[in-house]
């Protein structure tokens, strides 16, 4: 049957109900037990185990540590070194006497160093702590990228669990209609009122009917792995899109105020920006290459042994300033800023394509999104239509003024208006995160706010462990919970 009753008019805004954090379930492994969950819940689920985002984090992490490693080498640097040794004379042929030394053979000596610098100028290191600052910068816009990804990712993959039970759901639905008038035609043909082709029409078109039903099916399994990729969980149901949710454009209504707001938020835009203050850094860090370094040393030197004829140690320290300069470098210098050079005005370029892409992108979802709304409510009217016409064709053939190719064909094009209705419904949910994606908005509270779209039925899933020819238990509606 189709979906309940006639909406003419855009769907009403529902009033936003807050709804409690579920527990966020951590997945062991893959087979973990399933469990029912929500959009808010699977979402948390993704951010706790996803495998991509755990990584982009902790290579933030390792940028950081880059980054106090070159502060370190601007701090003070202390080495202390120390020796043993022991040596041994076997011949000499010295013919001067060596007054007051021994003749020993054997020799056992110690020495201790210890050494203290600090830069006090020194541009090279100074760029490069500099470089590694841009880094932190670029990969934490990278880093909110892949968060914001995931987001859309694990919406996506949940709204396409909804949009394939849906279709599911009608295809099924059109199987069994179809299967009736099969039946039906059957009956007829055995009493002599209708033709034999009649009822191959009928065949012909429940084994299409019920090939379409089958990859459905097969596709809702597909995207149920696909969320469980994501989160590493398994869940046994989720909760479906109410009837009721708000179909209407991201306020305010205005595409070039979207633009903007991308211009200024969205994390590739900035990690691109941020790209050229690095490559910019870069140049600079080649450049200093030129540059003199000063700095400030103390040393202290201790030193002994065991000669026979000599007493006592030596000891020694000294502090000073210790200058450097390049002066020639083969070439290598100049090669570098070159090289850096061209490495900067393509970065350039790189962040200018992005910023046109991430324009087209929000114009494109906007566009889309107006379109949306509109066609949700044209699909609505189809489903009315299309109903209106089945009811008519059906009562043609009850009176021998329509075949049952007319039937059929009126069968097939109310279940399509049924499965547009449904899928246009997903494209609008899906356009929207997509957008505020693009607009660099998309975080957790964003998909709460979706989140309270959801109603209080559910889909139930029942996957077999070692078995994905067959998902069980979703034939039929969804139950309704409590």
């Amino acid at each position: 049957m189709p979906r309940s009753s006639a909406h003419t008019q855009p769907m009403p805004r529902c009033r936003w109900l807050k709804r409690a954090l579920l527990p966020t379930l951590v997945a062991a492994a893959w087979g973990a037990p399933a469990w029912s969950a929500d959009l808010l819940t699977i979402t948390q689920d993704a951010i706790n185990n996803n495998a991509a985002l755990s990584s982009a984090r902790l290579v933030t992490r390792s940028t950081e540590a880059a980054r106090d490693a070159a502060e370190g080498a601007l701090k003070p640097q202390v080495s202390v070194s120390g020796s043993l040794s022991h040596s041994r004379q076997y011949e000499s042929q010295t013919s001067l006497p060596t007054a007051g030394v021994g003749g020993d053979d054997n020799v056992n000596s110690v020495g201790l160093s210890l050494e203290a610098t600090q830069a006090l100028f020194d541009a090279l290191k100074r760029r490069q702590v500099e470089q590694a600052e841009r880094q932190i910068d670029q990969q934490l816009f990278q880093l909110a990228a892949t968060e914001q990804q995931l987001l859309i990712d694990v919406a996506s993959a949940y709204f396409e669990i909804l949009r394939a039970y849906e279709l599911l759901d009608a295809r099924r639905a059109q199987e069994r209609a179809i299967g009736r008038q099969l039946e039906q035609a059957r009956e007829q043909f055995e009493v002599g009122l209708i033709a034999i082709t009649e009822v191959e029409e009928a065949k012909a078109a429940f084994d299409q009917s019920r090939a379409v039903r089958i990859a459905a099916d097969s596709d809702l399994q597909v995207r149920f792995e696909a969320l469980e990729r994501l989160t590493g969980q398994r869940y046994e149901s989720i909760d479906v899109l109410s009837e009721e949710m708000p179909v209407a454009l991201p306020t305010p209504e205005d595409r070039n105020y979207w633009v903007e707001l991308a211009m200024e938020n969205n994390p590739l835009v900035l990690a691109s920006e941020a790209g050229v203050a690095l490559r910019r850094s870069s140049l600079e860090i080649a450049k200093a290459q030129e540059s003199p370094t000063l700095n400030a040393f103390a040393n202290y030197n201790y030193s002994d042994n065991d000669r026979s004829g000599a007493s006592g140690y030596n000891s020694a320290s000294e502090v000073g300033l210790r200058v450097s300069m390049p002066l020639y470098t083969g070439g290598t210098t100049e090669a570098t800023i070159q090289e850096n050079t061209f490495l900067l005005e393509s970065s350039q370029y790189d962040f200018e394509d992005q910023r046109r892409e991430t324009v087209q992108q929000i114009r494109s979802r906007y566009t889309q999104l107006s379109n949306n709304v509109s066609t949700i409510e044209a699909r609505q009217q189809a489903i009315i239509s299309n109903q209106s016409a089945l009811d008519a064709t059906r009562a043609g053939y009850e009176v021998g003024t329509r075949n049952i190719v007319d039937v059929l064909n009126a069968e097939q094009s109310l279940y399509n208006a049924i499965a547009d209705y449904a899928s246009a419904r997903y494209d609008y949910v899906i356009n929207l995160l997509i957008l505020r994606q693009q607009a660099g908005t998309l975080d957790v509270a964003a998909l709460e706010d979706v989140n309270e779209w959801l109603g209080e039925e559910r889909v139930e899933f029942t996957l077999p462990e070692d078995n994905l020819d067959s998902v069980t238990n979703i034939g039929e509606r969804p139950r309704r919970n409590g």
